[in-house]
């Protein structure tokens, strides 16, 4: 298992059908990764930049394979990955804005 700290540039016309489906816990229900993908997602940051930001739990090589084959390539762009220790990653970005307010109590 790895943890990566995520940066990924949100596609504004599509955030609240993606809230939408994490508030409808459609995410969730995807196996292998939905509950920690829709954890993350509902905790994603926004960086100054507008760059959305999160740690994210996986399994896969490359990393992120079936969470951006199923969810993340329809919402986001230039997905990146940097490798960190869990815990890490949230603990880097805790001040930042969530991406999500409406989940500001996940």
């Amino acid at each position: 298992m790895a943890f990566y700290l995520v940066t990924a540039v949100p596609d504004r016309s599509r955030m609240k059908e993606l809230s939408a489906r994490l508030v409808g816990d459609e995410i969730v229900a995807m196996r292998p990764f939905g509950r920690s993908l829709a954890y993350s997602l509902r905790n994603a940051r926004l960086r100054r930049d507008g760059v959305a930001v999160w740690e994210e739990e996986d399994y896969c090589r490359p990393p992120l394979a079936q969470e951006r084959e199923e969810v993340l390539d329809t919402y986001f762009r230039d997905l990146k990955v940097e490798p960190v220790q869990e815990g890490d990653g949230w603990e880097k970005i805790e001040d930042l804005p969530r991406l999500f307010p409406e989940f500001s109590k996940v």
